[in-house]
């Protein structure tokens, strides 16, 4: 399968541990170029970021309904396998179950960094807490997964995944970087392909971050999934779903680059 990746390279020599991100639904790489990649370019690392099958620029796109999260999970594989170091893996939303369900039967990473992650447990707690306090965006959301992008609208994508004073013309501009959805992978996600992992099974270095208004995937679901990895949370205040995009956005990536150098720190010390 030929996958597209965007890369970011410092100017200088890398630090010795690249970040390879993972979008989310209904997305592609581009997600991150936006603002993480050159971001994290510019603080010394090789950044990038992978488009699954059927996203982007990559290959699949003819078969995109029949994919499957085993089928994602192999995408990321193959992208692992292209880094020059053992990466740190960094994913948002859906792409943070395609990481933990790599973590199942693979070893070696740098470690793993959950963006608004859908939870250990699935989408099922999450989709039942939407339904509950937000039911017409959830009905929303649902239609707008089985018919596609010209089901949307601007106004749904902003109450499903920005902050209220996101600018209309930055609305306009990521309303771009959308597209359809495989719905064989969420209902894997809900029920068919459950997570294998066990609590405090992984024993690596790993990040769990959450937004405070985030209507999908709550705060309180963000705690959950940090207390099945036996860390804590950080749920960042003022900020929705697509915290990569979002006007604060600096703020969840400085989260990602304190934790990235405490990581680097100790491991230092370690290896002295």
């Amino acid at each position: 399968m030929k996958l597209d990746m965007i890369s970011r390279y410092p100017e200088s020599a890398p630090k010795s541990t690249p970040l390879l991100f993972v979008h989310g639904s209904f997305s592609d790489a581009r997600v991150w170029d936006q603002n993480f990649l050159p971001y994290f370019a510019h603080h010394g690392y090789e950044a990038h970021a992978v488009s699954l099958r059927g996203h982007g620029l990559s290959e699949g796109h003819e078969r995109l309904h029949s994919w499957r999260l085993a089928d994602y999970v192999a995408d990321l594989e193959q992208a692992v396998a292209t880094m020059t170091q053992p990466p740190m893996l960094i994913g948002h939303s859906m792409g943070g179950m395609v990481i933990q369900k790599y973590l199942e039967n693979h070893t070696g990473i740098a470690g793993m960094a959950l963006m608004a992650s859908v939870p250990p447990q699935g989408l099922l707690p999450s989709n039942l807490h939407m339904a509950m306090r937000h039911p017409i965006l959830f009905q929303q959301m649902v239609m707008f997964s089985l018919l596609g992008p010209r089901y949307g609208s601007l106004d749904m994508m902003q109450r499903l995944l920005f902050s209220r004073e996101t600018p209309r013309a930055k609305l306009e501009e990521y309303f771009d970087l959308v597209q359809a959805e495989s719905q064989m992978v969420a209902l894997d996600m809900i029920w068919s392909d459950p997570l294998r992992l066990k609590s405090g099974q992984l024993w690596l270095p790993l990040l769990v971050m959450g937004a405070q208004n985030d209507v999908f995937v709550s705060p309180a679901m963000v705690r959950e999934t940090a207390r099945f990895y036996r860390t804590e949370a950080q749920i960042i205040p003022n900020m929705a779903h697509a915290m990569m995009l979002e006007a604060h956005w600096r703020e969840a990536a400085d989260i990602l680059l304190d934790w990235l150098r405490h990581v680097a720190s100790i491991q230092s010390v370690a290896a002295a």
